[in-house]
């Protein structure tokens, strides 16, 4: 079976960096979300690496970072990260910088480079999933493999649980 377009991307792009074994499949039901992607992959939601763009409000650079699907990412974290303070950009914005539609962005092959950050609390886990290029397609990788294939950043990004 072929997949769409832009999840043989992501395939191709795995496939060359050396990650074959990483395997990209469609899913009949849809991953947009942290818990879609779970219930549909039949995995706890904080498994679930999912990719948020950032744009730097004074540069205007997209910053990427996986978090768990349970964490909400703080923004002042980020800021302090980076040197700037950030915003949710539209999804124009967010296809033109990854070549991806939101609910599909994967860890990898966007349309340029991107400083990525990794949310620390996807290490605890033997198996994560991430989104790969389209709604309905996912690949299982470890967070090791997540942390070498994108060169990202491992940090505490998770925003303090509220009461």
């Amino acid at each position: 079976m072929s997949l769409p377009p832009s999840a043989q991307k992501v395939q191709d792009t795995l496939n060359a960096l050396g990650f074959g074994g990483c395997e990209v499949v469609e899913m009949p039901d849809t991953t947009r979300t942290s818990a879609e992607a779970a219930a549909a992959i039949g995995c706890t939601v904080a498994q679930i690496a999912k990719s948020l763009v950032f744009k730097g409000r004074q540069s205007g650079d997209a910053v990427l970072v996986i978090a768990s699907g349970t964490n909400r990412v703080d923004t002042k974290k980020l800021a302090a990260l980076i040197g700037e303070k950030t915003d949710r950009p539209d999804a124009d914005y967010v296809r033109e910088r990854t070549g991806y539609a939101i609910g599909g962005i994967p860890p990898v092959g966007h349309a340029a480079p991107l400083r990525t950050y990794i949310d620390r609390d996807l290490l605890q886990f033997d198996v994560i999933w991430a989104a790969a290029g389209t709604p309905h397609a996912v690949f299982r990788l470890t967070p090791n493999d997540l942390v070498r294939m994108t060169g990202g950043e491992v940090v505490e990004i998770a925003s303090p649980p509220t009461a």
